[in-house]
């Protein structure tokens, strides 16, 4: 399918209340447009970081009862997995789509990923835009501006909590008219990653 961007019927997906309902609808309305944009996400990807990326889309296969509040897919140098390793995002609340780099709790390798940052955190922060937001917790929707995080922090929380995570990216607003054009979206997620290439980079060092 081609991509012509996201649309309030996408994001309308998180008010059915049953957790049928709301897996259909994830996979009819919202994973193809996933899997429509990975070619172009994962070539350039690919060719920035100068290895094979993959793509993964969340399956929410562990969900038996309570339906998901957001869905994502996923770029990995992995190709059998990606929750344990850094990797890339794109993927939706009700209200917002967030495109982030993403450390979460199952890296085994995050102590000393956390330790590398906290030693670089004068690059990060003059390598990464101030309006970009930063996550502690991959399933809350709230964010916070890297121009007003208390950084130390939010990194020490990341080493020391068994499970600390740290996100890095943007968050875009449901009414944005840029999530209305599928190439200037397109164009938005190349930027965001680029521009996080170096902390990935650090990160697998």
């Amino acid at each position: 399918m081609n991509f012509n961007g996201f649309n309030k019927n996408d994001f309308d997906t998180f008010k059915l209340e049953e957790l049928q309902d709301r897996m259909e609808a994830i996979q009819e309305r919202i994973q193809p447009k996933f899997q429509a944009i990975s070619d172009d996400v994962k070539d350039e990807l690919s060719l920035i970081l100068g290895q094979d990326m993959f793509l993964h889309i969340a399956r929410h296969a562990r969900r038996k009862v309570n339906p998901p509040s957001d869905t994502w897919s996923a770029y990995c140098h992995n190709k059998r997995g990606y929750k344990q390793h850094p990797h890339f995002q794109v993927g939706l609340f009700d209200d917002h789509v967030f495109i982030w780099l993403a450390f979460i709790y199952e890296l085994p390798h995050k102590t000393e990923i956390a330790q590398r940052f906290m030693e670089e955190k004068d690059t990060i922060i003059e390598t990464i835009p101030n309006d970009f937001v930063i996550s502690l917790d991959h399933m809350k929707k709230f964010a916070e501006p890297l121009e007003t995080i208390d950084l130390d922090h939010a990194l020490t929380r990341f080493r020391d909590i068994k499970k600390g995570e740290f996100l890095i990216g943007r968050q875009i607003e449901a009414t944005d008219p840029i999530l209305k054009d599928g190439d200037k979206f397109i164009n938005l997620v190349h930027d965001t990653f680029k521009t996080l290439t170096p902390l990935y980079k650090l990160s697998m060092r």
